[in-house]
């Protein structure tokens, strides 16, 4: 009767035990698991490299740009590489996540600047752009590509409109995020 009482004593100890390991092993998997999702989770911060899908539209609803179906644009959150209205409504904003936003004109390319339309003489166009629309691009003093639109002929001057092409537009973006990597975690990379 001992023996038998020992015996269930080391069988109900072992069964423990492998509960316990079983118990043990799981909860590290879910650990693990959990680390992954909150690294998978990452909200965009300053520092933050996004990856973004965007759809951007004016007014009128008429797509503007795009690059759905191709690569994500890729900038540095809190870095003014995108205009300023759309990075502050993407702060916060998880991989995955969708949003609609309405940037206003001040918040995206500015309003248009009566200053930024130029009279210059006409022989200083080439012939074939001296009509209303038409794109010329200049160099600027550091190199940087000048853009500049035909805005009015007169008799011996043409006006030029050196504006942004989107000054003075409200602008729609529908946004995925596509990627979220913490600036610290491209630091790791390296």
């Amino acid at each position: 009767m001992k023996k038998t009482r020992y015996a269930l004593f080391l069988a109900a100890g072992s069964i423990m035990i492998l509960a316990m390991t079983a118990g043990l092993a799981t909860a590290e998997t879910e650990a693990a698991a959990s680390a992954k999702a909150k690294a998978d989770d990452l909200a965009i911060g300053n520092g933050s490299t996004v990856q973004l899908e965007y759809k951007l539209t004016d007014e009128k609803g008429t797509i503007l740009d795009t690059n759905e179906g191709k690569e994500p644009l890729v900038y540095t959150h809190g870095q003014e590489q995108i205009i300023p209205g759309l990075e502050k409504a993407l702060g916060g904003l998880r991989a995955g996540d969708t949003k609609h936003v309405v940037v206003p004109s001040d918040e995206a390319y500015g309003p248009i600047r009566s200053e930024a339309f130029v009279e210059i003489p006409k022989q200083r166009i080439p012939e074939k752009l001296q009509t209303v629309g038409a794109h010329l691009v200049a160099q600027g003093k550091n190199g940087q590509p000048l853009h500049a639109f035909v805005k009015e002929i007169k008799e011996k001057t043409i006006v030029l409109d050196t504006n942004h092409p989107l000054a003075g537009k409200a602008l729609t973006f529908d946004v995925k995020v596509v990627g979220v990597e913490a600036a610290q975690e491209k630091q790791e990379k390296k």
